[in-house]
């Protein structure tokens, strides 16, 4: 065994040990982490603005402090990005972490000095709590792949912005940033398709032992693999045994990716986000990530059906239940304050607490009422692959198709297909049985005739990597939305399939 892999054991019990403390006082870590951050922020021109000098309990905060999305949060965020000081938390951000939003343009979260070992500490311990739940530590000798955004920063407000992962990138452990790949030069290629064949001719001969990434791009980069190499993964890197992901879910995609590989290898589910790094897989064996309570967020839950509403429920930690799917809120030491990440998250334990990402709060359709969300589409293709075992997905999203005449309007599931099904009107069929049984009010228009049963469009192969590509999003961290209440997605796709 290697000098890396021996030691990482007593590091992974060690930290395992650590986090028990929180994990056995849940309430208690969250109640200290709003304190704490309350109090070093209270001379911020938030704190002062939302009287943080006299926030004594959750209550009060609530009192004090609405729920707001980037957008709500707008004139503090351009105050930050202008240089000044002070704004959200003490000081400077020592990061500007740049996303593209679907409804605001880019948006610019600030990572501070105190948030940034929530990020990077984060990466860490999940790979520790695999080791820790495994024993397995060998992938540590080998070379690790992580399909990432260009680390190179550029300076906005005196400040060093850039995509996370390429921040991220910087801070990579010196104990591993000689097993990591690809080359700093090749990850600051900004166009996705000549860095990927930069990334194949750094990898194609090396010992690879851990691969991270989007899932999406990932196969892109196995299938650009196999193509030059004739041989399936497991062929061209023997001792890959871990993949590493987050971003999106990993079911759609995992029969293909398997199949590419040839053979079973472990995973690890992250939960990361420009905003913070929330939860991780654990355990092999269960699916639930742990929630991270200690590393300077404070979490807060409000049930999905009041997320609209003008004063929704704020749940914190100790008031969640078990299935129910919440919009996830967050106050961190990042400077955000009862910020609206967007995803919703669903509780699967709380002894301890560990969730699922179960979608995003504006990703939905419900153009006639029905509310279908992630979650629910996603399900229901699992359930219906599963009955068409020959069939397997590159990507799909759905939206709605609304006319004008009674009864002719419908769900369009666009779907690219790396193997079609046989016979793609029972597919079909069956896809919109299982929403019926997953969503009641879907299953109502759909009985009441308001609805027609979905369409499914079957787009040529390529279509979502095109699209991507024609919207400059092709590659890294950037995700295709499983659901649009509009056809914007829907139309752009249908025009590169059709041109």
């Amino acid at each position: 065994m290697g000098v890396k892999a021996l030691l990482s054991k007593p590091l992974a019990a060690y930290v395992f040990k650590k986090h028990q403390r929180w994990i056995d006082n849940p309430v208690e870590a969250q109640q200290a982490v709003l304190q704490k951050i309350i109090h070093k922020a209270q001379n911020t021109l938030f704190g002062r603005d939302h009287d943080f000098s006299n926030i004594k309990t959750h209550a009060d905060f609530v009192k004090a402090v609405p729920v707001r999305d980037y957008e709500g949060l707008s004139n503090y965020f351009n105050k930050v990005k202008d240089g000044e000081k002070d704004i959200l938390w003490p000081g400077k951000p020592l990061y500007l972490a740049k996303t593209s939003g679907t409804t605001s343009g880019a948006k610019y979260i600030p990572i501070t000095k105190d948030s940034i070992p929530n990020h990077i500490n984060g990466a860490r311990d999940a790979l520790l709590a695999y080791v820790q739940d495994t024993g397995k530590a060998s992938f540590l000798n080998g070379k690790m792949i992580f399909l990432s955004g260009s680390p190179e920063l550029e300076q906005v407000g005196g400040i060093n912005t850039g995509r996370l992962s390429g921040i991220a990138n910087h801070h990579v452990p010196g104990y591993l940033r000689t097993n990591q790949l690809p080359t700093y030069h090749t990850n600051c290629l900004e166009d996705w398709e000549t860095k990927l064949d930069e990334i194949i001719e750094e990898t194609i001969d090396q010992d690879m032992t851990l691969i991270s990434g989007i899932p999406p791009w990932v196969q892109m980069y196995f299938d650009k693999l196999m193509r030059q190499t004739g041989k399936q993964i497991k062929d061209i890197f023997p001792n890959f045994n871990l993949f590493v992901y987050g971003g999106v879910n990993y079911e759609p995609y995992r029969k293909k990716l398997f199949e590419s590989i040839g053979k079973q290898v472990d995973s690890i589910e992250l939960f990361p986000a420009s905003e913070g790094f929330f939860a991780f897989q654990n355990k092999q064996n269960d699916p639930g990530l742990l929630l991270l309570l200690d590393t300077g967020i404070f979490y807060e839950f409000i049930p999905v059906s009041e997320y609209f509403n003008e004063n929704p429920t704020r749940l914190t930690i100790g008031e969640v239940e078990v299935g129910l799917n919440y919009a996830l809120v967050i106050s961190s030491n990042a400077g955000l304050w009862a910020y609206s990440i967007g995803d919703t998250v669903k509780f699967t334990s709380v002894k301890p607490y560990k969730i699922v990402v179960s979608g995003r709060i504006k990703h939905y359709i419900s153009a006639f009422g029905e509310h279908v969300i992630g979650e629910e589409v996603e399900k229901a293709m699992k359930a219906t692959m599963a009955r068409f075992p020959e069939v397997e997905l590159t990507e799909f999203t759905v939206a709605p198709f609304v006319s004008q005449d009674k009864g002719a309007s419908y769900h369009e599931w666009l779907v690219e297909f790396a193997k079609p099904p046989h016979n793609a009107t029972a597919f079909a069929e069956e896809l919109d049985r299982q929403m019926q049984q997953l969503n009641s009010y879907y299953n109502d228009l759909i009985t009441g005739n308001i609805l027609q049963k979905l369409k499914l469009t079957s787009l040529a192969r390529g279509s979502f990597r095109n699209y991507m590509k024609s919207e400059g999003k092709l590659g890294g961290q950037n995700k295709v939305p499983r659901l649009s209440n509009d056809r914007k997605l829907a139309d752009g796709l249908l025009s590169i399939t059709n041109s």
